[in-house]
């Protein structure tokens, strides 16, 4: 299934996003969770993922994917569930982590929910016990539902690596939302023209010197050139310009900048901004 970047989500406070897809106990675990969105063939999608089993995939003594769950009839003309679809749902979950944690060794990578289906998906050592019990939980606790189940050998971990993890341009986009929601909460106006100030770092003299012909092109102003980076990019870089930092636009600038910083062999570090009420 193909995904690109949901970018039309400028309205969706982070927060709100994550209390409505993240349930509370994945928020209690040690793994490091997040949510995003992303643009499919029918729609919108929400992706909750563990993040930490990027560090060990794939794990070949998980070789297994199991992906789970049900149709959900509170279900918005977008696909999403309403709100009042949530509380069966994460009582539904909590069934389904129980059925996981009972039956061996798991790790649950990630949450889909997509055209009124929500999946949960795991990588397990043995299936030869699990669609038997999932079966049961289904028939036993969730028979208005549709359920869903599906396992398969996955020893590269395509599922979670290629399709549940986001890529770079999306972590890109989720810093962004990170940070314009704690403006925001701040009380920060997203559309008021400031001053937006940037970083980056390169391995050479030359390189950054590239990268600022670029750069000074566009309209942003040198504040600061400096050695402050590490070893291998010690060469730092600061500039500003006079920008909104709504999602759409900030977004759009970041990408141009990590472009640039990449054809000059240098690295993005992102950006900051005063709260402008």
């Amino acid at each position: 299934m193909q995904k690109k970047l949901y970018t039309n989500i400028i309205k969706i406070v982070w927060t709100l996003l994550s209390q409505c897809f993240i349930p509370a106990n994945l928020f209690a675990q040690e793994d490091e969770w997040d949510v995003y969105m992303a643009m499919y063939e029918k729609g919108p999608g929400s992706t909750v993922v563990n993040l930490s089993a990027k560090s060990f995939a794939p794990d070949s003594s998980h070789p297994f994917v199991v992906m789970t769950g049900v149709k959900f009839k509170q279900c918005k003309p977008d696909g999403l569930p309403d709100k009042e679809a949530f509380d069966d749902l994460y009582r539904l979950e909590d069934e389904i982590l129980s059925v996981f944690e009972n039956s061996g060794s798991n790790i649950h990578v990630g949450i889909f929910t997509y055209q009124c289906e929500r999946l949960l998906y795991f990588y397990v050592k043995d299936t030869s016990a699990l669609r038997n019990q999932l079966s049961a939980l289904y028939k036993r606790e969730f028979s208005a539902y549709q359920p869903y189940t599906n396992m398969r050998e996955d020893k590269s971990w395509e599922a979670y690596q290629s399709f549940l993890y986001p890529n770079e341009e999306t972590f890109d986009y989720m810093s962004n939302q990170k940070l314009i929601n704690q403006l925001v909460e701040a009380g920060d106006n997203p559309e008021k023209i400031r001053q937006v100030d940037h970083w980056a770092y390169f391995p050479s003299e030359r390189s950054r010197k590239c990268f600022e012909k670029n750069i000074v092109g566009k309209g942003f102003k040198v504040e600061n050139k400096s050695l402050a980076g590490d070893e291998h990019m010690p060469f730092l870089l600061q500039f500003s310009r006079e920008d909104m930092v709504i999602l759409s636009e900030i977004s759009r600038i970041t990408r141009e900048l990590k472009s640039d910083a990449i054809k000059c062999k240098g690295d993005y570090d992102g950006w900051e901004t005063a709260v402008a009420k």
